[in-house]
């Protein structure tokens, strides 16, 4: 049978990580199974083709671009007073920021940080972050598979930028503290398609407390 807990003390539940590590599958999976609604980021940016080429300045449009639609669809749900029931959203606002230092020059910076700290005060903070990791090279073999199962959409990752991406995040996390923070390592862990994973993922969640705590599964 699957597990469901009573109650949970998080309204407003957030997955994180790298491309490839799974946030979306298990959204919309965790909103099934605990009957919650699942808020999706919007992944359409007409720069983002541009960035990938290497056009000059292309970066700093895709980023605002990005950074004005998280900000769109967050304030939306704020006023909309969602967070009234539970909510898994498949990415933290603040995870803007990650690819901003990581993709912007010093200049480009200047510009994006004034506007990040403007537009970041209309954000709630969730009441539980889930930080989802996995080696880079796992990652890579994810992403491969996907495009091979159709997904022609997903960004074309080079394995070096892939690496300073999960680095950013590993640095990103090991300092955050706005919210509980549960870190799951997923290499072992078939979210997206084993109940009896997402039975345990949901029983770590629902016994979690105040400040970080590490989630490795067993894997014998």
């Amino acid at each position: 049978m699957a597990y469901t807990p009573r109650v949970l003390d998080f309204r407003y539940i957030t997955l994180e990580g790298p491309p490839g590590v799974g946030k979306t599958a298990l959204a919309e999976r965790l909103a099934a199974r605990l009957d919650a609604t699942a808020v999706l980021e919007e992944t359409d940016n007409p720069f983002l083709l541009d960035f990938y080429s290497g056009r000059p300045g292309a970066a700093l449009q895709a980023q605002l671009y990005f950074l004005l639609s998280r900000h769109r669809q967050q304030a939306a749900l704020r006023q909309a007073d969602l967070f009234t029931q539970l909510t898994i959203c498949d990415y933290l606002f603040e995870k803007d920021k990650i690819y901003g230092y990581l993709n912007l020059d010093d200049n480009e910076l200047f510009i994006y940080q004034r506007l990040y700290e403007l537009l970041a005060r209309d954000i709630c903070t969730p009441d539980l972050v889930v930080y989802l990791q996995a080696p880079v090279d796992l990652l890579v073999r994810r992403l491969k598979d996907r495009r091979r199962g159709g997904e022609q959409d997903l960004p074309p990752l080079e394995p070096s930028y892939l690496r300073e991406l999960s680095q950013a995040y590993h640095h990103f996390f090991f300092h955050y503290s706005a919210s509980p923070l549960l870190v799951v390592e997923t290499s072992h862990l078939d979210l997206a398609g084993s109940d009896e994973a997402l039975d345990d993922l949901i029983k770590q969640i629902s016994t979690m407390g105040r400040g970080t705590q590490y989630y490795v599964p067993r894997t014998e």
